[in-house]
């Protein structure tokens, strides 16, 4: 297995646990990185988040200020729009945008979507449509079950 942590931009006072997988991607300041973590090139996580262990998190997400996501979250950014997989011709992916204030789930799956600021993912839930309303979400496809 090679696992390493390359070309990241750090800001102040970032945990990582490894053995993480860290490529080309941004971690603001305060953050934390669970182990056993994947984060690809291009991410941009913000500031004060916490990504817990086993998460993958792949080319194309941004993720917000005070931001949770649970242990097992996986990103998205391809949805298979042929058929297949792409195959490496990434202008067939998609990006994911992750609002200020959202806490994520356990074993949750975001497809490539929008979520608003001030959001709830159940554990488990499938995000398959943006979400422009604050909330808590679950199920799959998620659902908005009430406000917070």
């Amino acid at each position: 297995m090679n696992v390493s942590i390359k070309d990241v931009s750090f800001g102040e006072n970032v945990t990582v646990v490894e053995p993480a997988n860290l490529y080309g991607c941004t971690i603001g300041s305060n953050s934390f990185v669970g182990p056993f973590t994947e984060i690809q090139k291009g991410v941009l996580i913000g500031e004060r988040c916490r990504i817990q262990s086993h998460s993958f998190i792949c080319e194309l997400v941004t993720i917000g200020h005070d931001c949770f996501i649970g242990h097992g979250v996986m990103f998205v950014n391809d949805l298979f729009s042929e058929g297949h997989p792409a195959n490496g011709n990434k202008q067939l992916w998609k990006p994911t945008t992750i609002g200020n204030n959202v806490s994520i789930g356990s074993n949750a799956t975001l497809l490539p979507v929008s979520i608003c600021d001030n959001v709830v993912i159940g554990a488990g839930a499938v995000v398959t449509k943006n979400i422009t309303k604050p909330g808590i979400y679950a199920g799959n496809p998620a659902k908005y079950l009430r406000a917070i």
